[in-house]
């Protein structure tokens, strides 16, 4: 994902992946105007997600994320049974889940990713920088500011941001973290806000979602800022829709239509979870402004 593999691992993302849908009009439109969706769908009368088994804040087994949260809710919507198909979001996820049929939607998916055919999206959102309150850095809004000269600075290795720390000379003095792990052993964004929180970092940058997630989590709390100004690079803000076969045309309208017509809910449900949740414009859409489309 942008780096497709690091959304999706969250993402990621990865899925990352994040309170949908009105009610009555879309269950009336599948049963009985609506298309036959028995040809697309494992099971027409049950939503079957795809997700990580430990992967927070996106998804886990014990449904705690918030892709579990919004898969609870388009079901209920939908009058559908819920069934969860766990798998790590690592290479070959999407070929042993949506591709072998086992599960028909994953919940967070980068807009662009061919892997997968896309939702609208419901969600933007981009990588941002995490600083102790009181450190001087919290209103950082670029890379290439002079208050991260010399500073240890946590990065996901291969991540977009690395391109521009390593444009502005940081990245001698950077703690890289993996990429590619295995979510059932490990977590980069638990080690680097571990780090950031002990001293062993001055600042960290992750993917939105895990930004705001473990900066809520941590004691005192931490604070983000979305990277939002830079321009000379690769882009470090996304569009996150959902995922689902190339063939699934009619499932794909159906999941558009629930997230148009429940767009506030949505993002109530993500920015519970601390999601940095950005409009076109790049200004944060917060609780006051959650009927906001992305």
């Amino acid at each position: 994902m942008m780096n497709s593999a690091h959304v999706l691992r969250r993402l990621l993302p990865l899925l990352a992946m994040t309170a949908l849908f009105a009610g009555s009009g879309i269950v009336h439109a599948q049963t009985t105007d609506g298309p036959d969706l028995s040809i697309e769908l494992v099971d027409p009368n049950v939503l079957r997600v795809c997700a990580d088994p430990r992967n927070l804040p996106f998804s886990n087994d014990k449904g705690e994320g918030f892709e579990n949260k919004l898969g609870e809710l388009i079901a209920d919507k939908l009058h559908k049974k819920l069934d969860f198909v766990y798998f790590p979001q690592a290479i070959g996820f999407v070929r042993m889940t949506l591709g072998a049929h086992r599960c028909d939607v994953i919940m967070g998916f980068p807009q662009g990713d061919d892997l997968v055919q896309g939702t609208n999206p419901y969600y933007r959102t981009a990588y941002a920088l995490v600083a102790k309150e009181g450190s001087g850095l919290e209103d950082v809004v670029t890379l290439g500011d002079a208050r991260l000269k010399g500073k240890h600075i946590g990065i996901v290795a291969g991540t977009p941001p690395a391109t521009y720390m390593a444009a502005n000379g940081l990245m001698a003095a950077a703690k890289s973290y993996p990429l590619m792990i295995d979510t059932r052993l490990d977590s980069s964004a638990e080690a680097m806000i571990g780090d950031l929180t002990s001293g062993k970092i001055d600042a960290g940058i992750l993917w939105g979602p895990m930004a705001g997630y473990y900066a809520k989590k941590a004691n005192p709390p931490l604070h983000i800022t979305p990277l939002v100004k830079e321009t000379s690079g690769p882009r470090l803000a996304f569009r996150i829709g959902m995922g689902v076969r190339a063939a699934d045309q009619n499932w794909k309208r159906l999941l558009n239509r629930v997230i148009q017509e429940n767009q506030p809910a949505i993002n109530r449900i993500l920015l519970d979870y601390g999601v940095p949740l950005l409009d076109e414009n790049d200004r944060p859409i917060g609780a006051e402004t959650a009927t906001k489309s992305p």
